[in-house]
């Protein structure tokens, strides 16, 4: 073994710009894969992250307009959903599967007003879910509770676009304040956060509250719940189709018609975003292969270009007793050599990369919508699909060092100490 490490080093001083620019390819291609992941995840766990303050783990329910005839009702007609609905969604076909039930009222347009100050508002009457269900995030206060729905309390939860209108110099403290609502007094309780491109400035009450003071009857813009049971994207599917059919039944809506109601299932849109994710991160890895190929084509050439200038010396060493496997062992130890030594160093490097860009450009923040978002969110890639890649770049460089190898250990003497 010590004789065989030997030669190997004799051979890279020999050659040394040759095993410079083989080692080069080498690294380059595993470099490039992991800084290429790492970016990748960066990317994904910024991308992932923003968007689950958007997507709701909940599914939503509206009336729409339906666009077809049916029963001897015209197309067009606007759906509206009422307490018979929320039964219906409530009721024990749904039990073990429907959970968490809440609903909202439409919107009233008001003004609202504190001392010299007014801003516009849409006042919406919701249930303490509403909050879990929609993603709203507080800046100060809190929001409805149930104590409030039971009480139909007259407190108001505002966005923070209104809170600065109202009270330009400390928005914050307009918690526990009461203000007017055209002539109703509400009580804020709590301000959540909006961006500056969020122009519905919604209004949350108690729906009870709502109901009594708006809207005697029984009509209802939306039911939202979350369910137990469908997990897979066709399973969600079929949980909307069946579920829907009964509301379809129930407002004489054509089975077909797709319009006559619109549905928001947070959860398939969340299936939708993790199979987009895969898809991207299976790109990433492509591309990195594909780097990785240029490094080991590399390779093979070198080892090629190597066994031919040294045909005349494996003559020589065949024709004094050496065997084949032994000429076969020295051309793959040192295509193992270069593709382990230069292959680790490229992913030491990558790594380096990696925590490079973690302190720097991850630290950068864009602002869209007056909402700041960082582009890269721990931009790593982990230590067992580093040295994954590497073992795979040196698998890979062995199989390419295997068949130049195998050349040599068939030249016959004579032929090989022909060759000049």
């Amino acid at each position: 073994m010590l004789e065989l490490y030997h030669e190997i080093v004799s051979s890279f001083r020999n050659n040394k710009l040759r095993t410079a620019l083989t080692g080069f390819a080498v690294s380059w291609g595993i470099f490039l894969l992991i800084a290429l992941l790492g970016a990748g995840n960066g990317l994904m766990n910024s991308f992932m992250g923003n968007m689950r303050d958007f997507i709701s783990q909940s599914i939503t329910v509206e009336g729409w307009r339906t666009s077809m005839p049916y029963q001897g009702y015209k197309e067009g007609r606007d759906i509206q959903l009422d307490q018979a609905d929320l039964l219906y969604t409530k009721g024990p076909r749904w039990q073990g599967t429907i959970e968490n039930v809440s609903l909202a009222t439409s919107f009233t347009g008001t003004t609202l007003s504190l001392g010299g100050y007014s801003v516009a508002g849409s006042l919406r009457g919701v249930m303490p879910d509403y909050q879990q269900q929609e993603k709203i995030r507080m800046s100060a206060g809190r929001f409805l509770n149930p104590d409030d729905l039971r009480e139909s309390r007259k407190v108001m939860v505002l966005s923070s676009a209104q809170a600065k209108e109202l009270q330009p110099k400390n928005p914050e403290k307009l918690v526990g304040k009461w203000i007017n609502a055209g002539n109703v007094a509400y009580r804020v309780v709590g301000i959540y956060s909006t961006d500056e491109s969020n122009m519905t400035r919604l209004c949350a009450i108690p729906y009870s509250t709502y109901k009594g003071i708006y809207n005697p009857n029984d009509k209802i813009e939306s039911i939202s719940f979350t369910v137990s049971g469908p997990e897979t994207l066709e399973e969600h599917r079929a949980f909307e189709k069946e579920y829907t059919s009964g509301l379809k039944a129930k407002h004489h809506i054509a089975p077909e018609d797709n319009r006559g109601l619109w549905i928001d299932n947070g959860y398939t849109n969340n299936l939708e975003m993790h199979k987009a994710e895969r898809m991207i991160r299976l790109a990433l890895w492509i591309l990195g292969i594909l780097t990785l190929v240029s490094g080991i084509v590399g390779v093979s050439n070198i080892m090629l270009i190597t066994v031919k200038e040294r045909t005349h010396e494996f003559g020589i060493r065949k024709a004094i007793g050496a065997k084949p496997g032994a000429i076969l062992k020295l051309i793959i130890a040192e295509s193992i050599s270069i593709t382990a030594v230069f292959g680790y160093i490229g992913m030491f490097m990558g790594m380096v990369a990696c925590q490079i860009m973690d302190k720097t450009v991850a630290q950068d923040v864009i602002n869209i919508g007056g909402e700041e978002i960082r582009m890269l969110v721990n931009p790593n890639v982990g230590l067992d699909v580093a040295l994954e890649a590497t073992l795979l770049l040196i698998i890979a460089g062995t199989l390419a060092g295997a068949i130049p190898a195998w050349k040599a250990a068939r030249v016959k003497p004579i032929e090989a100490l022909r060759a000049e």
